[in-house]
């Protein structure tokens, strides 16, 4: 057992390592032609800034200094007002993302900052190799291939160095599972506790994330005789007081969205002032396979993940009631929720938090399956080698990440792309497309739940940390 812990300690260290060294080769990648980075970026490295020289949330300073040249040459879309009478301007984004980059902003500015995410990345990926060996029983050897393959490649390694939550919420939510699972030690349901409440310091997005994680939390130990139950249920309730206490005195209301110069008639118009739910449907298949902003375009290896989610629903796996809630729930949101999936960012950036998990379901389906395991692995590459080539042309100035990517040179893109819908446009040929897509899925759910129903299941797991707590 030591043997294969020390195995396994071995395998995430150069996990960590080579997902940290890939996704910081786009540290200079350029976001638009006039900045190297873009949107609501420029506003954590600001509010990040403002943290760690004044020790406050108020960016007025930095903004009337120019302190964003250094990563954004143009002028600057403020997204606030001024609040008060002496200007007051605070970022209509929460907080803990640029607590976290406010002493690598001090120490190295952008570059650090990007450095430091590109390092955020590799430990979840490390963490998500744990979980997937220690709590879902996946073999060793396949979880490592397949974990460090999709984190090298987009959109997990893209958001290892653009500045937004979706990592830290990715690893919060990786940590949050490992202790709401049957077994689990009072330590890591300790740790699962602590990510819950961080979920939503990093955006109110993720709210849906953390009440998963609670629900399973309450639902595992309910038998629990003793009072730890209780006492972590009083710490999220406190928590969440806290939050909304907190949002009321610094934000005015009880999201940081009150500050934001798009939702001064309402902070809740950031779901959209008239949403089309039925129509926003249709991103269920399109966060896969549109052309531009579907996860499936850069890294076709996730046209799996319907497949996937069938697969383990009829199997019913180790613990799969967790991971496909919260691939449901964080899909839901994307779908639903979100304002748009074509946004000012790089593809996938609602759903990157669950794609570890959707990680280790993919890395399930192929343990003890070894040509399954080189197909997804060299499918899995290919959206490296894209990202990649993106990055180059990115840093050289030929194309920028969020302008113009779809014009990338790189003929694997550009053969592939012609089979996928532009959900943006929606030509005739594009609703074809798309229904063309959407029997092909619906046909390989299908095929794969019924196949699936005699196979035995996965036995190479090594248990759960109850031996940690015995000890």
């Amino acid at each position: 057992m030591n043997l294969k812990r020390e195995s396994l300690r071995a395998r995430m260290f150069l996990v960590a390592l080579t997902v940290s060294v890939v996704a910081a080769l786009s540290i200079q990648a350029r976001a638009t032609y006039n900045a190297q980075v873009t949107a609501d970026e420029p506003q954590y490295l600001l509010t990040a800034l403002s943290l760690g020289e004044d020790f406050d949330l108020d960016i007025s300073d930095e903004i009337e200094d120019g302190k964003f040249r250094d990563f954004h040459e143009v002028n600057l879309n403020p997204q606030t007002i001024a609040l008060n009478d002496s200007g007051q301007k605070i970022s209509p984004h929460d907080p803990l993302l640029p607590i976290l980059l406010a002493a690598p902003m001090k120490l190295g500015g952008w570059e650090f900052a990007k450095g430091f995410l590109a390092i955020v990345a590799g430990l979840t990926a490390a963490a998500t190799l744990w979980l997937a060996v220690r709590r879902f029983g996946v073999g060793v050897s396949s979880a490592t291939w397949v974990i460090t393959a999709l984190f090298c490649a987009s959109p997990l390694t893209s958001y290892g160095t653009q500045v937004y939550p979706a990592m830290p919420a990715a690893l919060c939510v990786v940590l949050g599972v490992a202790g709401v699972t049957p077994g689990a030690s009072n330590r890591w349901s300790w740790v699962s506790v602590t990510m819950m409440i961080c979920l939503p310091w990093l955006g109110i997005k993720y709210v849906p994330l953390a009440l998963v994680l609670a629900i399973f939390l309450v639902w595992n130990h309910k038998d629990d005789p003793g009072v730890i139950l209780k006492l972590q249920l009083f710490s999220l309730l406190f928590s969440g007081a806290i939050y909304l206490i907190v949002h009321q005195r610094i934000y005015g209301s009880w999201t940081v969205y009150a500050t934001g110069d798009h939702f001064v008639d309402s902070e809740w118009a950031v779901v959209g002032n008239s949403p089309n739910y039925a129509g926003r449907t249709r991103r269920l298949l399109g966060l896969i396979v549109d052309r531009r902003f579907g996860i499936a375009a850069w890294t076709p290896v996730y046209l799996l993940v319907p497949l996937v989610v069938a697969r383990t629903i009829r199997r019913r796996d180790q613990n799969w009631h967790v991971a496909i809630t919260l691939c449901a729930v964080g899909w839901a949101v994307a779908t639903w929720i979100a304002l748009t999936m074509h946004g000012w960012w790089w593809s996938g950036r609602q759903i990157v938090p669950v794609l570890p998990v959707m990680a280790i379901l993919l890395a399930m389906a192929v343990d003890q399956n070894r040509r399954r395991l080189q197909l997804v692995v060299a499918a899995t590459l290919v959206g490296t080698f894209s990202w990649l080539w993106l990055v180059v042309e990115t840093s050289t100035g030929q194309h920028t990440l969020i302008v113009d990517f779809e014009r990338t040179t790189n003929p694997l893109y550009r053969l592939w792309s012609v089979a996928l819908p532009d959900h943006q446009i929606m030509s005739v040929g594009d609703h074809l497309l798309t229904a063309l897509w959407s029997a092909a899925v619906i046909c390989g759910c299908w095929w794969v739940w019924t196949r699936s129903q005699g196979e035995p299941r996965s036995q190479s797991a090594t248990s759960t940390d109850s031996s940690d707590a015995a000890r």
